[in-house]
């Protein structure tokens, strides 16, 4: 399966298996098991988006919006919960407007869960963790 470095964004082809003790990218070596949110760009995100065979579960965010920043460590704690399983990307809208505005953004927090190159969900609101969870394992196998 097709997935990119959270790190470099290179495009890495990983067995798909259960689970993965290991897993480095073959560019800069560093883990593909690192499931800190990567900050999404008007640069990088279509390449995210289209090179992934795993979900991607896009937060578009602002830094000035109360509920992005409560949802934030939720966002943090479910996207440990699928090392090569999911990406979690986040997306700042106050950067981005361009994105924001191509994705009909009008409200946030906003979940978007890519799938294939393609949004398949979309949620508005701030989420907790078992929810959070619970939306990317819809999408994952």
């Amino acid at each position: 399966m097709k997935v990119v470095c959270p790190h470099c964004f290179t495009v890495n082809n990983v067995p798909q298996k259960e689970s993965y003790k290991k897993a480095n990218c073959g560019k800069c070596k560093q883990s593909l098991l690192d499931t800190k949110p990567v900050e999404l760009t008007n640069a990088n995100f279509d390449e995210v988006i289209v090179n992934s065979d795993i979900p991607v579960i896009v937060d578009f965010w602002a830094p000035w919006c109360g509920p992005c920043k409560m949802m934030a460590p939720n966002f943090e704690r479910a996207a440990a919960e699928f090392p090569l399983k999911a990406l979690f990307t986040k997306v700042n809208t106050e950067n981005e407007q361009n994105l924001g505005t191509r994705f009909n953004i009008r409200s946030i927090p906003t979940i978007i869960v890519f799938k294939g190159g393609r949004e398949v969900e979309r949620v508005s609101g701030a989420l907790d963790v078992n929810s959070l969870i619970s939306l990317t394992s819809k999408y994952t196998n």
